[in-house]
């Protein structure tokens, strides 16, 4: 028999993938929806000479970082190009007005389920918007010089591939989130960076066999410098403050009393996972396209290029741009005042704190201090291997290895998280069974 409260082990969950019906059904819809994703990746947009654009984006770190988000997309001018980045932006943009529109704030808040479908649907029309937008900037910014008779009829047709390919990237992200384990976005990332790690590392493996004792020696610094990454996130990514939490005593008879009970309230070191970090690299993208799409304009575009190639600013900007996603996606998960309420219906409080105002007040005051300490983590782990990558001349990930490694890592743990939860369902089912 099978401890209920014991976390399942590597053989329960593998049997448990083989024998459970729903679970082996939503692994098996997850894989065939990723394969569907990367097969759009190859079917190429007319009309343009990719080989000359492949070799124009590859000395343009933000540009690169956008190709490795869609998968090689971008390189190869698929159809799905835009990968998932319209609806990352468009999330970005919905969560930033629902902090400063009340009806959307109330929408998320109070109307349930209802409610939150309502803004996944006004999400998908931003999303939709975005893509327009995107492909336009990309086709007339980018496209131009490389395209076979650049003209209305090329613009129209081409942001209309774009557009319909990103739609079809969101709304197999959203069926791999209903019907797939995981988190479909992030699960669409995922394949991206992964599909695109065996080319990155293929030319620093072909250095290897040259035997530069320079080479090898910072490739070998770069390797352990990653490992140090993995083990770091993994604390981080696992990492909790729990406050205690005593419950009341409680009449239950004439003279008898039920017992206090201590309970804990985890909250997580870093609340946000991968996400505020995937939304600071989809900001930084932007000065890139930014660049092209002005290009006519000679001080706008000097601007943006002295921007985008000082790679200082680009960090300080990074850095700016995850301090503030990680404050604000902890906002949105964490409600210190929610809590402070639930905790007083529930005849909860935390030892030495006054229940109402001061909880409220002792909660934010923790949340702000662990936010803290996980923006500057994400910020090292983003930031750092630039500086070691071009101290020892390897340039194997181009500078965003370490953002893509916390990607892995963290989409692992909690695509593995959301797996053993299905075992653990599983497993009390098989009791109430029996």
């Amino acid at each position: 028999m099978v401890n209920r409260d014991k976390a399942p082990s590597a053989q329960e969950t593998f049997s448990q993938m083989a024998k459970a019906s729903g679970l082996r059904g939503r692994l098996l819809t997850t894989i065939g929806l990723l394969v569907l994703i990367r097969l759009g990746i190859y079917i190429p947009v007319p009309g343009i000479d990719r080989l000359a654009f492949a070799e124009a984006i590859a000395n343009n770190p933000a540009l690169s970082f956008l190709d490795l988000f869609s998968g090689g997309g971008l390189r190869s001018l698929g159809i799905f190009a835009l990968g998932i980045i319209p609806f990352i932006n468009a999330s970005i943009i919905i969560q930033l007005l629902t902090a400063a529109i009340p009806s959307l704030e109330r929408l998320q808040k109070e109307e349930g389920e209802a409610g939150r479908r309502k803004i996944g649907q006004i999400t998908r029309y931003v999303a939709l918007g975005w893509a327009v937008v995107q492909s336009t900037m990309l086709t007339i910014g980018l496209l131009r010089p490389f395209a076979q008779g650049f003209g209305p009829q090329f613009v129209i047709e081409t942001v209309l591939a774009l557009t319909a390919g990103a739609m079809f990237v969101m709304w197999v992200s959203e069926l791999l989130t209903e019907r797939g384990v995981g988190n479909g976005a992030s699960l669409v990332i995922f394949l991206n960076i992964v599909a695109t790690l065996p080319q990155s590392m293929g030319a620093s493996f072909e250095q290897l066999q040259t035997g530069n004792r320079e080479f090898v020696t910072g490739f070998v610094i770069l390797l352990l410098m990653f490992l140090a990454i993995v083990v770091g996130i993994v604390f981080v990514e696992e990492g909790a403050r729990r406050i205690p939490i005593v419950s009341a005593r409680r009449q239950v008879g004439r003279n008898q009393m039920s017992m206090e009970r201590t309970s804990y309230l985890p909250l997580k070191l870093n609340q946000g996972g991968v996400m505020p970090i995937i939304f600071a690299s989809a900001v930084l993208t932007l000065p890139a396209i930014l660049q092209q799409v002005f290009g006519t304009n000679a001080e706008v575009a000097g601007a943006l290029a002295k921007f985008n190639s000082s790679l200082i600013a680009r960090d300080i900007f990074y850095f700016i741009l995850i301090l503030f996603f990680s404050y604000f996606y902890a906002t949105l998960v964490v409600q210190p005042e929610d809590m402070s309420k639930n905790l007083k219906k529930m005849g909860a409080s935390i030892p030495g704190v006054r229940p109402g105002n001061a909880t409220t007040a002792y909660i934010s005051k923790v949340m702000n201090r662990l936010t803290l300490l996980g923006a500057l983590f994400l910020s090292l782990v983003a930031i750092v291997p630039t500086a070691v990558e071009s101290a020892t001349k390897v340039t194997t990930f181009r500078g965003f290895g370490a953002t893509s490694l916390l990607i892995l890592v963290g989409v692992a743990i909690q695509t593995a998280k959301q797996v053993q939860t299905y075992v653990i369902s599983q497993r009390y089912e098989g009791m109430v069974n029996k």
